[in-house]
């Protein structure tokens, strides 16, 4: 990261002049020059003006010069701070999740940590940590949950991008509980066959109906949530890759969003619920 300053006493070199001469046709004191030169100032948008005026150099290349230099610092700073974090990775089947297509592999565990955090869309670990806490709470209810919310936390994450992208109405519980009507007299078909129109009932009527495939330390077959007042998302895992349990699990589902509240959480995992 070269500081704009070094640029500034290029120019000034060439221009032959000295700190403090610049200082003052610029007005500023011989002092704020120099540690504007040492990269210590930064150039604000007032001193760009004046560097304009005085060396010929338009402003905005002093301005883009110093978002950047702030950029990369800043970069830097991230990075070292990433470092410290590179056990955090350790809690989730980062090479499952490559696989699965929800990031992208890194050798380096630092980048690793980045990308983790685009995943979640969280500044840190500590941001996970506080985003997630509501939904360890429940998973702890379980013991096979007790050391496994990272996989919980992605598994979720994923549905929740997947979900973010489709296409749904506002909730209308009158219009979910004809879709669902209509959904049990498909039943009797293949599940491969006919979930497109079940996913397209569900989404009219403001649910977004997502399958993500399982983590290895995930143990759910279904997730219900509200992600906005009016719009519900029911997560299923294809744990079991048998039609039976995939429709007992989604109406197992459903039916929290028709009885229970939209603050609620309801997890479905190895035959019982947690909310």
């Amino acid at each position: 990261a070269v500081a704009p300053g070094e640029t500034l006493q290029e120019t000034i070199d060439a221009l032959g002049l000295t700190q403090k001469d610049l200082a003052e046709r610029t007005g500023l004191t011989t002092k704020t020059i120099n540690l504007v030169v040492k990269g210590i100032a930064p150039i604000t948008a007032e001193t760009a003006l004046l560097l304009e005026r005085v060396t010929g150099v338009e402003a905005a290349f002093w301005n883009n010069l110093e978002a950047k230099y702030r950029e990369r610092l800043a970069r830097k700073q991230a990075r070292q701070q990433m470092e410290a974090q590179r056990q955090w990775v350790k809690r989730f089947s980062y090479g499952a999740m490559v696989k699965l297509g929800f990031v992208e592999d890194e050798d380096d565990e630092t980048d690793r940590v980045e990308r983790l955090l685009r995943f979640f869309a969280v500044a840190s670990s500590q941001q996970w940590e506080e985003t997630y806490s509501q939904l360890d709470g429940a998973a702890r209810e379980s013991a096979a949950f007790a050391s496994e919310l990272g996989d919980l936390s992605a598994w979720l994450r994923a549905g929740e991008i997947k979900a973010q992208r489709l296409d749904c109405g506002e909730y209308d519980k009158a219009a979910f509980e004809a879709a669902l009507a209509t959904i049990r007299g498909l039943t009797r078909q293949g599940a491969a066959h006919v979930w497109p129109k079940v996913e397209s009932l569900c989404a009219r009527a403001g649910v977004a109906v997502v399958l993500v495939p399982p983590l290895p330390k995930t143990h759910l077959y279904g997730f219900t949530r509200w992600l906005t007042p009016r719009k519900a998302l029911i997560q299923l895992s294809l744990r079991y890759k048998t039609d039976d349990i995939l429709w007992f699990t989604f109406f197992h589902e459903a039916a929290h969003i028709l009885l229970h509240g939209k603050k609620d959480i309801f997890m479905e995992y190895r035959g019982s619920t947690s909310p």
